[in-house]
């Protein structure tokens, strides 16, 4: 049976682009709900200002947290090399830093231009070696962007090569902007592994314009193995106007058990998981059709295969 990571990125891509900032205890008991249902991933935040983003702001908190849940691999984003240094001391298992192939993304997002980011992830590079933790490039904006409109795909190639002789371990094509269909989706990861290898092993998604799922199982079928996915399809980008939905953690873990892929995640104890963020952010749209319909029912004998 294939294993598949479900990656959850709602404590940090979906709280990141909403007004309301959650409750340290709420956060807490999502990661928590999330681990024991057999999430094995969860990027519990980011290192970035907290008078840029408050809702970010207990991020060393929430690491420090998440590393007492047994079995769980504690990650979080990266602005810089700062925030990188701010990381380790907090604890982390990996960090990722976004580097937008739209220069126009880059400047909104982070302030710096291409070569400031391949200089920044270099440094941040040499921080991760010398803890001895992971770190992982996101290439962010890969498939278009609501500023720029449509990014080079050799462009792409040409920065996540650029991004691999900086030092980075890991790399993730990431839909920031929802404008990626499965062909293209197909057609850059291959562009991607020709210069980068097996390292390119996860797929970011948003589900902006429906194509989520498609757009996941056209990444499946060229050999990805981790997905990322935010409980109720919680945020977006703030810097990427018109970048709502992230892929649904409930709509993606049921797709996955239900093709046989092991996920390692029990879908009720999933399910479960999703009060405890409609009683913290009772303003906020929740998203996914499995809360609604429920699993099918011979659910249960398609994952026993």
């Amino acid at each position: 049976m294939t294993r598949i990571l479900v990656s959850e990125v709602g404590p940090r891509d979906g709280l990141q682009s909403i007004k309301q900032v959650m409750p340290l205890a709420a956060k807490k008991a999502w990661i928590a709900a999330e681990a024991a249902a057999g999430v094995s991933e969860i990027e519990v935040g980011s290192f970035v200002p907290a008078s840029l983003l408050p809702q970010m702001a207990d991020t060393a908190e929430l690491v420090a947290f998440a590393r007492t849940l047994p079995g769980l691999n504690v990650v979080a984003l990266v602005p810089n090399a700062k925030g990188a240094a701010r990381a380790v001391e907090a604890g982390v298992h990996g960090m990722s830093i976004p580097f937008s192939m739209s220069e126009t993304h880059s400047i909104k997002n982070v302030r710096k231009d291409h070569p400031a980011m391949l200089a920044e992830i270099a440094a941040v590079a040499q921080i991760a070696q010398g803890a001895g933790i992971h770190f992982a490039v996101s290439l962010s904006t890969a498939f278009g962007c609501t500023l720029e409109g449509a990014v080079s795909e050799d462009a792409v190639m040409r920065l996540a090569e650029a991004s691999l002789a900086a030092g980075a371990q890991e790399f993730s094509l990431s839909d920031t902007t929802g404008y990626a269909d499965p062909a293209q989706v197909k057609r850059l990861v291959r562009k991607v592994r020709s210069v980068v290898g097996d390292k390119l092993t996860t797929l970011h998604l948003h589900n902006t314009r429906g194509l989520g799922l498609a757009n996941a199982l056209a990444g499946l079928d060229e050999g990805i193995t981790t997905l990322d996915a935010s409980l109720g399809g919680l945020g977006g980008c703030p810097y990427a106007p018109g970048a709502s939905g992230n892929l649904v953690t409930e709509d993606l873990v049921l797709m996955l058990n239900a093709m046989g892929l092991d996920t390692g995640i029990d879908l009720e104890k999933l399910l479960a998981v999703r009060p405890i963020l409609a009683a913290a952010l009772p303003d906020e749209p929740l998203y996914g059709f499995t809360p609604d319909a429920g699993p099918m029912m011979d659910y249960n004998e398609r994952i026993a295969k």
